[in-house]
């Protein structure tokens, strides 16, 4: 009997569009920087599914697609992403095991990661923290109990 079901390669490229659509949308200032990183946290979401969807490589790739999107200094959200999904590959089955909450604070982990990489690049440019630094890697780490069950529950319906 055949699946209806669509290839997890199909899943995994709409999310990271849709995750990157979400990121460039046109928001009032106040959600934006209150928005978390969309691309990261679907990134982190199917490296943990120990699918082999996402590599260091592939991660670099979609930074690179986010650098030309954003138009970010090209390497910028590559390096970023790069680094924060090797991490999360090394841990990935540490991650998968454990509770949701504790799931959420190494995701605020990497999300820190992948910030201070960002503005250590960005610092090239500015010389000053924002004030708002803080608020996508806490929305992030929200956010996750809800893309966890929102994938679950696509993937598996």
């Amino acid at each position: 009997m055949r699946s209806n079901r669509l290839p997890l390669s199909l899943y995994y490229w709409l999310s990271v569009f849709i995750a990157m659509i979400l990121s460039v949308i046109s928001l009032p200032s106040l959600l934006k920087i209150m928005m978390p990183e969309w691309v990261l946290l679907v990134l982190i979401y199917w490296t943990c599914q120990g699918s082999g969807r996402v590599s260091v490589g592939r991660a670099w790739f979609v930074g690179l697609l986010m650098d030309v999107l954003t138009g970010q200094l090209l390497g910028q959200y590559a390096i970023s992403y790069a680094a924060s999904i090797f991490l999360s590959e090394k841990q990935y089955k540490r991650i998968k095991a454990a509770p949701i909450i504790q799931q959420s604070l190494f995701i605020v982990g990497v999300l820190l990661l992948f910030k201070m990489l960002f503005f250590m690049v960005e610092r090239l440019e500015y010389n000053n923290l924002p004030s708002y630094f803080w608020m996508p890697i806490l929305t992030g780490g929200l956010c996750w109990p809800i893309i966890v069950l929102l994938f679950s529950k696509l993937r598996f319906s």
